[in-house]
């Protein structure tokens, strides 16, 4: 199922990321509660949006993998699937 989201880009450009699932498990084995879960801080890109009012190009595209900050973003949810309209500027490397 595929959702058609295409950010606006203000003063910035504007990126749509899917976040990674959060952790099940820790490298030992242990199950994670679902109460203790960290928000994940990776995710891929879904979206970008084309030109910021400066006219620059953003520097990443869809299908990349990146890191983000912790808080970066608005979460939204479509269709079950959660996703981050952030900055680009919120996104600090890729993978």
């Amino acid at each position: 199922m595929s959702v058609n989201l295409k950010p606006i880009a203000g003063t910035q450009n504007r990126v749509i990321v899917q976040a990674a699932p959060a952790e099940e498990k820790t490298a030992s084995g242990i199950i994670i509660p679902d109460t203790a879960k960290e928000k994940p801080q990776r995710g891929t890109v879904i979206s970008v949006s084309e030109v910021d009012e400066k006219g620059n190009k953003p520097a990443v595209k869809v299908g990349d993998t990146v890191l983000y900050g912790k808080y970066a973003g608005t979460e939204i949810s479509i269709e079950g699937t959660d996703y981050l309209i952030m900055r680009e500027s919120d996104i600090f490397a890729t993978i």
